[in-house]
């Protein structure tokens, strides 16, 4: 019987099959199809000269406490203990303290000057002290959610809304990927701390944009990407004819329709093939020297966020436009300084490594780093099981570095507890917008129309870019 289109499929399949074989590997692979579309970004973009060609994130996930990496208060160290003066906390949100008596917590590490920069970095990261004068601390950050999920959300996608792109997914759909044979967008994680809170796989969601701009998550032990092997018996000519066969049913298909969920599906086969061959070297670290293995404490293929940092200089290294990498552990509530201990011992070197290694490679001037959390900690006292601090979105930092931003420079302030920013104050939306100027796009002209409305990652609140810490 024939369908619809007027063509057999039982022959449309046995001679659409007819001279494919091995051949078909080499024409999957030159063919200008979608797959090279998404590589290309859209049209118009970039807006103008870009300072960086790639981001890499690193979210310390759960919220690491600015009084104990970034930010140092002497007047909070003199009323240490004190009553938290209302003054700073009346009518404010604060997500588990309300109610209770509030008193001041000092600083639970020394803070000292590092690098010709004198910027003030804690006991707690050693690490960083060596690349002071390399990252522009933010010590004015603001975010409206208050808890983990939702705070989550609002720093990845702008808004505290479910189901909107993520920034990862907006700079791979605008500019599209370098990589050829890897996704434009890839997310690792690691745990290790107090109470690692769970990341849901919307954080990397493409909302209304395609979804094959969506990121890929990287398992971080075993296959790095499920199926990325032939199962048992399957050669790779046998995977190629199936794959190509495939894909032209889905192409006829797709001229009638033109659905672009079909032409997802057709990228995603043709990346998911590509990636049979370039997932396998991209994780063999045999050809890594011993040094810089033992400059990242990395023993590859053991989940941590120091093979994870290792692993996005390679991913940057290929061409992919966006690296996400979280480390879920810093929800401090108690015994915050056993769990700073833990976390800054598994992150602090690991990230200089990263810095290093991509400055030594020449990649740090057209690569935008980015490091933080979803919001900051109180300068209040919370204990469970040893001092700790609750959630608190009125002030926290974060640090750039690499493509566009200058070194050795801090920007913005809190107020004398470190409570409220006060000074040159800086809205996760101009964050975005800082980062998205980096890799020259204007966030204002960046848009995709839906449900109506011209929508942006900063939103329709305005949104600035934080012009003096650009090179």
């Amino acid at each position: 019987m024939l369908d619809q289109t007027g063509i057999n499929r039982r022959t449309f399949l046995s001679t659409g099959g007819v001279g494919l074989g091995a051949a078909a590997l080499g024409s999957l692979m030159a063919e200008q199809s979608s797959a090279n579309v998404d590589r290309d970004g859209i049209e118009g973009l970039p807006h103008f000269a870009a300072k960086a060609k790639r981001v890499i994130f690193l979210c310390m996930a759960g919220g690491p406490s600015h009084l104990e990496t970034f930010d140092y208060k002497p007047k909070l160290d003199e009323m240490n203990g004190q009553p938290m003066p209302e003054s700073f906390t009346a009518g404010q949100p604060i997500a588990q303290l309300r109610g209770k008596a509030l008193k001041v917590q000092g600083h639970l590490t020394k803070f000292r000057k590092h690098g010709e920069s004198g910027q003030f970095i804690s006991d707690f990261l050693p690490w960083h002290g060596k690349m002071a004068d390399d990252i522009c601390i933010i010590r004015s950050l603001v975010t409206e959610q208050i808890n983990h999920d939702p705070a989550h959300t609002f720093m990845n996608t702008g808004t505290g809304i479910n189901g909107r792109p993520s920034m990862g997914s907006w700079l791979n759909y605008g500019l599209g990927s370098e990589a050829e044979d890897l996704p434009g967008f890839v997310v690792l994680t690691s745990v290790g701390g107090r109470n690692p809170q769970p990341i849901a796989s919307r954080q990397w969601g493409a909302g209304f944009l395609p979804s094959r701009h969506q990121g890929v998550q990287f398992n971080s032990s075993g296959d790095p990407v499920n199926y990325v092997r032939n199962p048992a018996g399957v050669s790779t000519s046998q995977q190629g004819q199936l794959v190509d066969t495939i894909q032209q049913l889905d192409r006829y298909r797709n001229e009638k329709l033109r659905d672009p969920e079909i032409a997802t599906r057709i990228s995603a086969m043709e990346m998911a093939f590509r990636m049979q061959t370039s997932v396998p070297e991209l994780v063999d670290m045999s050809g890594e020297s011993k040094e810089t293995l033992d400059m990242y404490g990395a023993k590859p293929g053991d989940g941590s966020y120091a093979s994870n940092c290792l692993l996005a200089r390679r991913l940057a290294e290929r061409g992919v436009r966006f690296i996400h990498l979280y480390h879920r552990g810093w929800d401090h509530h108690g015994g915050l300084v056993q769990y700073m201990n833990t976390c800054c011992g598994l992150t602090d070197r690991p990230t200089w490594a990263l810095l290093t290694d991509l400055k030594q490679r020449g990649m740090l001037e057209d690569t935008l780093i980015i490091w933080g959390g979803e919001f900051g900690r109180t300068p209040m006292f919370q204990g469970k099981g040893g001092a700790g601090r609750d959630h608190h979105i009125k002030g926290f930092s974060m640090w750039m570095a690499g493509g566009g931003i200058k070194g050795g420079v801090s920007y913005g302030a809190t107020d004398e507890l470190g409570y409220n920013s006060v000074e040159d104050v800086v809205h996760v939306r101009d964050l975005h917008a800082t980062m998205l100027h980096c890799v020259g796009i204007d966030a204002h002209r960046f848009s995709v129309k839906h449900q109506g409305l011209d929508s942006r990652l900063t939103g329709v609140e305005p949104a600035r870019v934080i012009r003096p810490i650009l090179s």
